[in-house]
C-alpha cells in the first residue's frame, strides 16, 4: 500500500500528478533509512540525557519522587512526604516511572531523571513509525529530525514535568487512531482511547483536547457507514473516560482517613482537584471555580495567553520555528487534496496533525497564562506537518520539473517557498535576542545555495546533485533552532527547574527565579543543619516536623525521606491540617517541630504555631541566620482546646 497518493493530473495542472505518484512504501524502505534513523535517535539519546546526573529537577516533584518510592500508598495517591499525608496537586502518573526508577537505582538525581530521557527518545522513534505509515521514509525522517531539535522538547526531556509522558502518550493515541482509520479495525481504535485515558492520568484535562480532533478525523475519513463510524467513536470515547477516570473513582471510592488530602482542593475531592484546581480556575477569574484553593489561578498567570502567545518572545523560540511551514503544508495539501476520496490517507494526515495543532493553540491562547514548556505537546504536530509537507512539496516539484521539460510547464515553487519561509521566520524569531547572530549568516548561505540548487536544476541535473541541494535547504531550516536546543546543555541557558526553557530566554528566566538546580540527596549546608537537630531531638513522633507550604519542605523531603508534614500544600493555602487536627497531634506527641516562612499566606495553621510554639534561635542547630525560616518546638505548648 503506498504511504499516500494525490490528485490525478487534469488539463494544464499537470504538475498535480504527485497526486498520483506513489511515495516510499511503509514496506522496505531505501538504503539509508535505517542508519539514518539511528544517527536520529542517537542524537536525541546525547541531548535528552547529556550531565543527567545534574538535571534539573523540579523542586516540588522531585521532592513527591523521593516520597513515592519509599511508600506504597504515596506511590499510587502521589504523597508528597513519606507518610503520604498530603498529595502533590496533579495526578501521580507521570510521576510513577520516576519514583519506580528511584525505588530501583536509589536516590539519585539521573535516577529521578531517566525516565524523561527515555520518553523523549521514545516519542521521536514512535513519530518516525507514524509519519512513515502515513507519508513515507523521507517525511518520516524529517520529522523525527524536527521533533529532536526543537528547544522545548530537548530542555524538558532534561527535567521532571509531566509534559514529556503526556506528548509520548497522545503520540501514540495518534498512531492508534492512525491505524484504525487505514484499517477499519475496532481495536486500534479502543487502543486510541486506553492511550489518550493513560495520557490523561499525567496532565488530565489536557489530555483529552486531542478527543474532538479524534474524533472528527475518524468520522470524516474511516471506512464503513456514518452509524458504524458514529457507534466506533462512541466506544472509544468510553474507553478513553473509563481509563481517564480511573485513579479519581478509586480516590473518590476510598474513605478520606485511608488516603492523603488532596492538594488544591478545599473539600478534598478528586474531581475538585481535576475539574477546578486544574481545570475552570485556568480559564476563569473564580480562583474558587469548582472547589478550587482560592488564589490558585492567579498563582498560575505567567502572561503568556492571547492570539499571539505562540509567537512571542518567551515561546515563540522554543516551539514555533516550523510554524509557518507546518500551516503552508496544511492549506496547500487539503486544497490540492479537495477531489480526493472521503478516505484519503494524505489528507486524513494533514487533518489529524493540522487540528491537534490548531486546538491546542486555542485553548493556550484562552487560558489564564501558560508556561513555555506547555507548548511542547504541539511538537509532535508541528513536526509530522514538517515532514509530511515536505514529502509533499518535493513530490509536487518532482512532477512539475518533469512538466516543464515536456510540456514547458511553470516550475513548482512551494518547495523552495518552504524553505525560504522557514529561514525567515527564523531570523525573526531569533532577532530580538541575537542570540545566534553568528548562526544567521550561515542559515542564510545555506537557504540561497539550496534554493538556487533547486530551482536551477535542468534536464541533465543528476538526482544526487537535486538531493544534495533539497538537504543544503533543510539543513539551512534546522540549523538556528538547533542552536537554540543545544544551547540547553549549559545550565545556563536552560531555564529554572520549574520552568524550563532554552537560550537567553532561559537565562533570563533562571537568574530572576532560583533555585535553578536542585537534585535528590544534596542537602545544602542549612538544610543539614538543621535535619541533623531534628533527627537527634526526635523522640517517638510520627512527623519529623511541619513546614509552612511545600516551600520549606521541598529540600528536606529531596534530602532525606521522612514523613513531614506539609501544611497548606503547595501554596500554602489548602486547608489542611485544620488547627485542631494540628494540636491533637502535638498532643498525642506526633508532631513536635514547625518550620515556618514570612514567604507564604498565614493560615489558621500557622497562627497556631506561631501563638503556642515556642521559637527555637537558629544558633540551636549552628546557624547563625536562617534567613526568612523560624523553627518552632511544639513540645510542651499551651493551648486552648
Amino acid at each position: 500500500m503506498p504511504a499516500f497518493t494525490a490528485v490525478q493530473p487534469t488539463g494544464t495542472h499537470r504538475g498535480r500528478r504527485a497526486a498520483g505518484r506513489r511515495f516510499d512504501p511503509p514496506g522496505d524502505g531505501p538504503h539509508w533509512e535505517r542508519p539514518a534513523l539511528a544517527v536520529v535517535l542517537v542524537i536525541a539519546a546525547v541531548l535528552y540525557s547529556w550531565g543527567i546526573g545534574h538535571a534539573a529537577l523540579h523542586p516540588f516533584y522531585g521532592a513527591a519522587i523521593r516520597s513515592m518510592a519509599d511508600n506504597w500508598r504515596a506511590f499510587f495517591f502521589g504523597g508528597l512526604d513519606a507518610c503520604a499525608s498530603i498529595t502533590i496537586d496533579k495526578l501521580p502518573g507521570a510521576f510513577w516511572p520516576d519514583a519506580a526508577t528511584v525505588w530501583l537505582f536509589g536516590p539519585h538525581t539521573w535516577a529521578a531523571a531517566l525516565p524523561q530521557a527515555v520518553e523523549g527518545v521514545l516519542t521521536v522513534w514512535l513519530l518516525h513509525r507514524i509519519v512513515r505509515a502515513w507519508a513515507g521514509p523521507f517525511a518520516a525522517l524529517i520529522a523525527a529530525l524536527t521533533l529532536t531539535l526543537t528547544p522545548v522538547t530537548v530542555v524538558l526531556t532534561r527535567a521532571t514535568i509531566p509534559d514529556t509522558a503526556l506528548t509520548l502518550l497522545l503520540v501514540a493515541a495518534a498512531g492508534a487512531l492512525q491505524k484504525a482509520v487505514r484499517t477499519e479495525r475496532l481495536l486500534p481504535l479502543i487502543t486510541c482511547g486506553v492511550w489518550v485515558g493513560l495520557a490523561f492520568q499525567t496532565k488530565m484535562l489536557q489530555a483529552w483536547l486531542v478527543l474532538p480532533v479524534f474524533a472528527a478525523v475518524y468520522q470524516l475519513a474511516a471506512p464503513g457507514t456514518r452509524v458504524q463510524r458514529g457507534l466506533r467513536v462512541l466506544l472509544a470515547g468510553a474507553v478513553a473516560l473509563t481509563v481517564s477516570c480511573s485513579w479519581v473513582l478509586i480516590t473518590w471510592a476510598t474513605p478520606a482517613a485511608h488516603r492523603p488530602y488532596l492538594d488544591g482542593t478545599s473539600d478534598n475531592d478528586p474531581f475538585t482537584l481535576v475539574f477546578g484546581y486544574n481545570g475552570l480556575s485556568r480559564f476563569s477569574s473564580d480562583s474558587t471555580a469548582f472547589g478550587a484553593v482560592a488564589g490558585t489561578a492567579a498563582s498560575r498567570t505567567t502572561g503568556n495567553t492571547g492570539w499571539g502567545m505562540l509567537i512571542n518572545h518567551t515561546v515563540g523560540p522554543q516551539i514555533a520555528w516550523f510554524l509557518p511551514l507546518a500551516l503552508l503544508a496544511t492549506v496547500l495539501g487539503v486544497v490540492w487534496r479537495a477531489g480526493q476520496p472521503r478516505t484519503d490517507p494524505m489528507r486524513t494526515g494533514l487533518l489529524l496533525w493540522g487540528g491537534w495543532l490548531a486546538v491546542h493553540a486555542l485553548v493556550f491562547s484562552s487560558s489564564n497564562g501558560n508556561h513555555a514548556y506547555y507548548t511542547a505537546v504541539i511538537a509532535p504536530a508541528l513536526a509530522a506537518l514538517t515532514g509530511g509537507g515536505l514529502a509533499l512539496f518535493r513530490a509536487e516539484y518532482e512532477a512539475r520539473h518533469e512538466a516543464v521539460h515536456e510540456a514547458g510547464g511553470r516550475r513548482h515553487m512551494a518547495l523552495p517557498a518552504a524553505i525560504v519561509l522557514t529561514v525567515a521566520w527564523a531570523l525573526v524569531l531569533d532577532w530580538p535576542t541575537r542570540f545566534l547572530a553568528r548562526l544567521l549568516p550561515i542559515a542564510v548561505m545555506l537557504a540561497v545555495c539550496g534554493v538556487a540548487g533547486l530551482w536551477t536544476r535542468g534536464p541533465r541535473t543528476s538526482p544526487r546533485m537535486v538531493n544534495a541541494a533539497l538537504a543544503t535547504g533543510i539543513a539551512a531550516m534546522l540549523v538556528v533552532p538547533a542552536g537554540w536546543a543545544v544551547s540547553s546543555l549549559d545550565p545556563l541557558y536552560a531555564g529554572a527547574a520549574t520552568s524550563p526553557m532554552a537560550g537567553p530566554v532561559g537565562r533570563a528566566y533562571g537568574v530572576h527565579h532560583a533555585p535553578k538546580r536542585v537534585g535528590l540527596d544534596r542537602p545544602s549546608a542549612r538544610d543539614t543543619a538543621l535535619l541533623d537537630y531534628l533527627t537527634t531531638h526526635r523522640r517517638s513522633e510520627k512527623y519529623l516536623l511541619a513546614t509552612q507550604a511545600a516551600y520549606s519542605a521541598e529540600p528536606l523531603l529531596r534530602a532525606k525521606s521522612e514523613p513531614i508534614l506539609v501544611m497548606g500544600g503547595f501554596t500554602g493555602s489548602t486547608p489542611f491540617p485544620t488547627t485542631q487536627q494540628l494540636g491533637r497531634l502535638v498532643a498525642t506527641h506526633q508532631l513536635r517541630y514547625a518550620l515556618l516562612t514570612t514567604q507564604r499566606p498565614i493560615t489558621p495553621a500557622t497562627t497556631w504555631v506561631r501563638s503556642q510554639c515556642t521559637r527555637i534561635r537558629p544558633t540551636a542547630y549552628g546557624r547563625r541566620s536562617d534567613g526568612s525560616f523560624t523553627l518552632y518546638d511544639c513540645g510542651a505548648p499551651v493551648f486552648s482546646r
